[in-house]
């Protein structure tokens, strides 16, 4: 188990997967882990029914529980030294680089494929693609007419900077391109990890109701953008814009919010607009 997270398997491999070529690399085989001995003494007397007493010596050391907490502040520290480097990689060239984050099925890979097809030919974007297995998003994103890497974490449920450092160098983007990361579909760990993005986009569809940001409150806090997906399906479902919205405000009250369908493309104009302002933004920072 991943001592940060707790829910990937150590020794499953994380691969990077270029859909257009199948050249797979390995860039993890399993996490650094430490491992330590126990040593159980415990003292005590156990009387059994015929009343005659058994002595039994154990010592415990309970040191663990400080040194799994000293690995996860270390997993953390070299994850946001890294993905510094990844921000400033990115600030370097005028790169806007968005994390992408929500459940598996809000919508995230439609949302990417309606986004490329709208920016397209006059803003070059490419995709990293955050999966647990196959590279089914990578291949639809090059299929809507862009560049893409996929990441399979196996067992694991984010992506971290590491991976996004080699899947940047691998991609190479254009100087005043965007960069998209589809994180792996996940409200709770991704919230963890730096991967030196200019922001977190939170995706939450409408079938997944709208109690989502505050039963999963330090995602949506994370996030600066908060994506409504499926509004279409709105009234067909037991869903409140209004509700919703003032779930957001009340864990992030500075959050911009977007109410859209990237199937039929109500809102999506509002949501292109925010990207392309963002981009000039940083053109003229840089």
């Amino acid at each position: 188990m991943c001592g940060t997270c707790g829910c990937s398997d150590p020794n499953s491999a994380v691969s990077m997967i270029d859909p257009e070529t199948g050249e797979a690399s390995l860039l993890r085989s399993d996490h650094d882990h430490h491992h330590h001995d126990h040593t159980h003494h415990h003292h005590h007397h156990v009387h059994n029914a015929h009343g005659l007493s058994h002595h039994h010596d154990h010592d415990h050391s309970h040191e663990h529980s400080g040194r799994i907490i000293s690995v996860e502040q270390a997993i953390l520290m070299e994850n946001d030294r890294l993905a510094q480097r990844n921000r400033g990689w990115f600030e370097g060239r005028g790169v806007l680089a968005l994390n992408l984050v929500s459940s598996p099925g809000a919508g995230k890979t439609t949302l990417l494929e309606k986004t490329i097809e709208a920016l397209s030919p006059t803003v070059e974007l490419t995709v990293i693609e955050g999966d647990q297995m196959t590279t089914n998003d990578a291949d639809r994103i090059r299929a809507a007419g862009a560049s893409a890497l996929q990441i399979n974490t196996g067992a694991g449920c984010h992506l971290e900077a590491d991976m996004i450092a080699a899947a940047t160098k691998k991609l190479n983007p254009a100087p005043g391109s965007i960069v998209m990361i589809e994180n792996v579909g996940n409200l709770v760990c991704p919230a963890m990890f730096d991967l030196g993005e200019h922001m977190k986009i939170a995706i939450v569809s409408t079938t997944e109701g709208d109690d989502k940001p505050v039963k999963y409150p330090y995602m949506f806090s994370a996030s600066e953008v908060v994506i409504v997906n499926k509004i279409d399906l709105a009234p067909y479902v037991d869903f409140d814009e209004e509700r919703i919205s003032a779930n957001i405000r009340q864990v992030n009250p500075q959050a911009r919010i977007f109410m859209l369908s990237a199937r039929t493309g109500e809102g999506m104009a509002e949501w292109i607009d925010f990207l392309k302002e963002l981009k000039r933004d940083m053109s003229v920072a840089g």
